[in-house]
């Protein structure tokens, strides 16, 4: 019973020196994209587990734009009620 409760999705900030090129948007579907004003690129979202973070990851690492970060956030309030 507790193993339904307990969720294996998580909420990632994944941050990208650079901007993402409108050509990969589509790459990262269902991720929330941010182009920053620093010239950052801010990837966000729900992610169904690790693999699914190491895929993302991948994608990041076949695009060019050098990582700065990834961080395991809170959702927002909106993503809550999306549950």
């Amino acid at each position: 019973m507790i193993d339904k409760l307990i969720s294996n999705d998580q909420y990632c900030e994944i941050r990208l020196k650079g901007h993402l090129d409108a050509r990969w948007v589509k790459w990262f579907d269902g991720m929330k994209i941010t182009l920053e004003e620093n010239g950052n690129t801010l990837l966000k979202g729900r992610l169904a587990d690790q693999a699914a973070l190491h895929g993302v990851l991948k994608k990041v690492r076949d695009v060019g734009l050098p990582l700065l970060s990834v961080n395991s956030v809170l959702p927002d309030s909106k993503e809550e009620s999306d549950l």
